[in-house]
């Protein structure tokens, strides 16, 4: 089964767009699925991470890693390196 990433984003977040493209070559080379998490339609979502986006979160782990991140520490966070 694979690893499920999850990129918590919302529309028209450049920064998010930046860190999908950090992560996607790293999700594809290891077969993770990546999902996209909209926090504008949960209220607790954007509490959270409102003023966080874009955050990646491995499924299975509670430690997260925030903007801003480059390709060498999101693959340290996904164990990938």
């Amino acid at each position: 089964m694979s690893k499920v990433l999850y990129l918590y984003t919302t529309l028209g977040c450049h920064l998010c767009e930046q860190a999908l493209a950090i992560v996607h070559p790293l999700i594809a080379e290891e077969g993770m699925v990546l999902e996209l998490v909209e926090i504008s339609e949960k209220e607790a979502l954007v509490e959270r991470y409102g003023i966080r986006i874009p955050v990646i979160r491995l499924a299975d782990q509670e430690e997260e890693l925030g903007w801003p991140f480059d390709a060498e520490a999101a693959r340290r966070y996904l164990s990938l390196g």
